[in-house]
């Protein structure tokens, strides 16, 4: 029996460390990484897409496997091992009072801290390196407890929006790319080899280019002077020289045949 009570905590442990994967993976995997997976034919990547395209169902649904299991870890690590763990103490002969309280205690510690270390900490990092290649792995089974859960999510859900209502959220929150966060990922891109030498600048480039008005890349056809390209070559020199015009436009023939 003994064997038993400890390997029901062992799985609720390891099924909550899961739990804690699949939150973390879902919500932190990109749109448009998913969205890549799913036209690649990945599988489980679709229904990854649609877990973190609503993410509040599948907030609720996690939540709910969560709070059972803590319930259920509390339940197994005070009423049943907690007192077998006094009772062995109490027959070394340690006081009853002292054996109930070191008893209770030490499982409730050990028991927090494995749930720490594989039920949260562990699940986490694993998430936090591939979120995209995790999600598309949890993605059916999440999918499937959704489903089972449906009617006491839909509560949940209901319930946290019109909270988030009350308190002022009242717009789903978007998920915005700014230019310092593709700065970033240049930075941290180039710093790990995926990008070649040079190429940083060549991005950084278009970024300064795309806030530049067009006048300062481009010119006016009639606001430059003309140039033949076909004219002896000191003429061109001389008469870019004289040239009162911001630039110079370079013509093959004829004034609409621009070539520069």
């Amino acid at each position: 029996m003994l064997y038993l009570e400890l390997a029901i905590v062992a799985v609720l442990i390891v099924v909550n460390g899961l739990l804690s994967m699949s939150e973390l993976a879902i919500v932190s995997s990109r749109p448009a990484r998913l969205a890549a997976l799913v036209e690649r034919g990945v599988s489980g990547s679709r229904r990854a897409l649609a877990l973190a395209s609503d993410p509040g169902k599948f907030l609720s649904t996690v939540q709910i496997g969560i709070t059972l299991i803590g319930v259920l870890s509390g339940a197994f690590s005070g009423a049943t091992l907690g007192q077998r763990l006094s009772q062995w103490l109490f027959e070394l002969g340690v006081s009853a009072n002292v054996a109930d309280a070191a008893g209770v205690g030490i499982v409730v510690g050990v028991i927090t801290y494995a749930s720490l270390i594989v039920g949260e900490l562990v699940p986490k990092q694993i998430a936090l390196r591939d979120p995209e290649s995790v999600a598309v792995r949890v993605a059916p089974a999440m999918t499937m407890m959704a489903r089972l859960s449906l009617p006491l999510v839909w509560l949940l859900d209901r319930s946290g929006k019109l909270l988030l209502w009350v308190l002022g959220h009242r717009e789903d929150a978007q998920d915005r790319v700014s230019e310092d966060e593709i700065k970033t990922l240049v930075v941290e891109a180039e710093n790990a080899g995926v990008l070649e030498p040079g190429e940083k600048e060549i991005i950084a480039g278009v970024m300064r280019l795309g806030d530049l008005p067009g006048g300062a890349g481009m010119a006016a056809r009639h606001g430059g002077s003309l140039v033949e390209l076909e004219a002896p070559a000191p003429d061109n020199p001389s008469a870019v020289k004289k040239s009162t015009q911001p630039g110079c436009v370079g013509v093959d023939g004829h004034r609409d045949h621009e070539r520069g």
